[in-house]
């Protein structure tokens, strides 16, 4: 049995060299850039002041209104996005457009209160560079095309997993005496380089596993079709993951609203703050391209989190409500939960700052990994050289 453990352990040691210098480098930029865009809307809310506007006691603006004033600064073009913040965030209507043949995405921000113009912002395009969108471009894709970018990212998060878990095996004492542990769990900085370098790769990789798993299982759950399958049918107990589907407008109740002198999506977007007078963030989709789309508005209830939404439609035509499955966050079941908070468990956003802080500990020291863990590896493999040099150079005399 001790040589069958041997063997086992020397098979998981080869197994974490050599996938880690494999994977190293993508390791490192997936998590280096993932550890800056941590407090990228924290950032932007600091640098860019027209996001807010002065509290008011009285109602938003209805969303026609604000559509009408963004298409005076983006004529001509379609709207894809219409979102109003908090009490004291500027409302957006977003435009994904065409500029000297590539695509582009502006926003103009406006008083949710008034309506009135306070910036239009073109970070992504041709002619701009916008520093989030590069370092997300990276952690994404490797800034390379996004089909071949995503793919490797998706490789290599899949072997870094693999690699959390040998790194454990590699950890875990043989003996779990107080010396033994006391190894295990503390950095020394007393004994050289060399020992604090591995004390980094070692203690500090076993201190950020558990975050470190979760955010390589909800990456995952981006790159693979059949992993976020297999994900969803084990939280499930055994069900399939239905793909997203939207309720249709009734196409034979057209014309029925034609005389009405308030637009649908106003009429929609008062019907929803009904229901839900005080949400922190709400998302719809401003202009419906099918004759039987219908009208979706997103009400979110907590600051700085996306997983805790209601998502409510309504027939364009008739404004009747219409539901979905999994609408209803409260509702929807345990899987479906799980999925929503996918994006917010993965930033450390499910926690507010404080899972915000962790997460940027959590992504610089999985940076870190890489490279104190090829280190270990080079000063071992000079060492091991060094001493067959010596051992060669006495044999010869």
């Amino acid at each position: 049995m001790s040589i069958l453990k041997s063997k086992l352990r020397k098979l998981n040691s080869w197994l974490h060299l050599w996938l880690g210098l494999s994977s190293g480098i993508i390791v490192f930029i997936v998590s280096i850039t993932g550890c800056i865009s941590v407090f990228e809307q924290e950032i932007k809310d600091a640098l860019e002041p027209w996001r807010f506007v002065e509290a008011q006691d009285k109602d938003f603006v209805p969303p026609s209104q604000l559509i009408d004033t963004a298409l005076v600064y983006m004529p001509g073009q379609t709207p894809t996005g219409l979102t109003y913040e908090d009490q004291e965030g500027a409302a957006a209507v977003g435009f994904w457009h065409t500029v000297d043949g590539e695509r582009a995405f502006s926003v103009v921000f406006m008083n949710p209160y008034t309506g009135a113009f306070l910036k239009k912002q073109t970070p992504v395009g041709p002619h701009s560079f916008d520093f989030f969108h590069f370092i997300m471009d990276g952690h994404r894709a490797l800034w390379l095309p996004h089909p071949i970018g995503r793919s490797i990212v998706g490789v290599a998060t899949l072997i870094f997993l693999a690699l959390l878990i040998t790194g454990l095996v590699l950890w875990w004492p043989r003996k779990w005496k107080k010396s033994n542990v006391k190894k295990a769990f503390s950095i020394k900085t007393k004994n050289g380089f060399r020992q604090l370098n591995y004390d980094l790769h070692n203690v500090l990789g076993f201190y950020a596993l558990t975050f470190a798993l979760v955010v390589a299982i909800t990456g995952l759950v981006w790159s693979f079709q059949w992993f976020e399958n297999s994900v969803y049918y084990l939280t499930s107990g055994g069900e399939s993951h239905a793909e997203h589907a939207h309720p249709h407008s009734d196409v034979s109740m057209a014309g029925v609203l034609v005389n009405d002198s308030i637009p649908a999506i106003d009429r929609a977007f008062y019907l929803t703050l009904e229901q839900e007078p005080n949400p922190q963030r709400i998302y719809m989709t401003p202009a419906l391209t099918e004759a039987d789309e219908s009208i979706e508005i997103l009400f979110f209830k907590d600051k700085g989190k996306f997983y805790n939404h209601n998502t409510y439609f309504y027939d364009r035509y008739t404004l009747e409500p219409l539901r979905v499955d999994g609408d209803r966050f409260e509702e929807a079941s345990f899987a479906d939960q799980l999925s929503e908070m996918n994006y917010d468990l993965h930033t450390g956003s499910i926690w507010g700052l404080p899972g915000k802080i962790l997460a940027f500990f959590v992504s610089l020291i999985c940076a870190s990994l890489p490279v104190t863990g090829f280190l270990v590896w080079f000063k071992k493999r000079r060492s091991n050289k060094s001493q067959q040099r010596l051992f060669a150079a006495q044999f010869s005399e």
